[in-house]
């Protein structure tokens, strides 16, 4: 076990610097970027679940909580909403990019992300196209706002480390201490699935992996998809260790982030009166996510 305890810290500890200076960068894009996002996705349109799906990508930690206060507004519509679920992913980026003989998936995981995303909330908006539209326009025509009205001041919610989502007067204290939080956060998660995955592999051995991680079964997207919907980074964390390290298929891991919306499902949860209509985002995103990750399975 010891011998477990300090392979796992080794691994874990190399990605250390690349982490911190990776959460400085993102932190940064964070600042200068959150409010334009926030108004671009308001203003886009018919272009929205496009625009939702793009900006998504951006490895900020908030953009799903804010996604969804729009949503609950009824300022967006639920194909946009899906469309940040699906793009988002949480810590994936980060962890793929500290570790630099990993680079070559980044690519393919992310256009796959962003596909599935566009593609689904075009078709969600399209088959509810009736509702989607009465419902925007009358909730902002009963509250006699327009999309303008609604000021980014209150949507603003707290990210994951409680930093705020929408402020851009972060001071230099800030731009480094969320990031030293982060990093330690992400270290922390880090290691303690790097020492699960280890002892897996070293009590039932390296070929039996795939065998307990169902690798050949088509069960295996949607256990993950249901795993990803855990309402903290560290399900996005795992997933992606465990994919990196051989564990889950290229499927499994892109139905896992996908369904991973972060803080987004609690905040819907939390602030939508209709707890029938969270749960239904809750299913569409799951089914979406495993139809999507079971696909690529077969086909590739």
């Amino acid at each position: 076990m010891s011998e477990i305890l300090h392979h796992a810290l080794i691994d874990t500890a190399k990605m250390l610097p690349f982490l911190f200076i990776i959460y400085v960068a993102i932190e940064y894009i964070e600042i200068k970027l959150g409010d334009n996002l926030i108004t671009k996705v308001k203003k886009a349109g018919k272009i929205a679940p496009a625009a939702g799906a793009l900006f998504g990508l951006v490895p900020q930690c908030g953009f799903s909580v804010m996604a969804t206060v729009l949503y609950n507004k009824k300022v967006v519509t639920l194909g946009t909403l899906l469309a940040v679920y699906l793009s988002t992913s949480d810590e994936a980026l980060p962890i793929i990019l500290s570790q630099p003989d990993k680079l070559g998936v980044v690519a393919p995981l992310f256009l796959s992300k962003f596909i599935i995303a566009i593609v689904a909330g075009y078709l969600i908006d399209f088959i509810m196209s009736a509702r989607a539209k009465s419902q925007v326009g009358a909730e902002i025509c009963a509250s006699s706002e327009t999309v303008e009205d609604i000021h980014l001041d209150e949507i603003d919610e707290k990210g994951c480390c409680g930093h705020s989502c929408t402020s851009s007067k972060v001071s230099w204290k800030e731009l480094l201490s969320h990031p030293i939080k982060h990093t330690v956060m992400v270290f922390i998660y880090l290691f303690i699935a790097t020492i699960v995955l280890n002892s897996i592999i070293h009590y039932v051995g390296e070929d039996n992996l795939g065998q307990v991680l169902m690798s050949d079964s088509l069960f295996q997207p949607i256990f993950t998809s249901i795993f990803g919907l855990i309402p903290n980074c560290a399900s996005s964390v795992v997933i992606t260790e465990v994919f990196l390290k051989g564990g889950l298929s290229f499927g499994s891991v892109v139905a896992g982030l996908g369904s991973n919306a972060g803080l987004g499902l609690l905040i819907l949860f939390k602030e939508n009166k209709s707890v029938k209509a969270s749960l239904k985002v809750t299913a569409l995103l799951v089914a979406i996510s495993s139809i999507a990750g079971i696909l690529i399975e077969l086909i590739f």
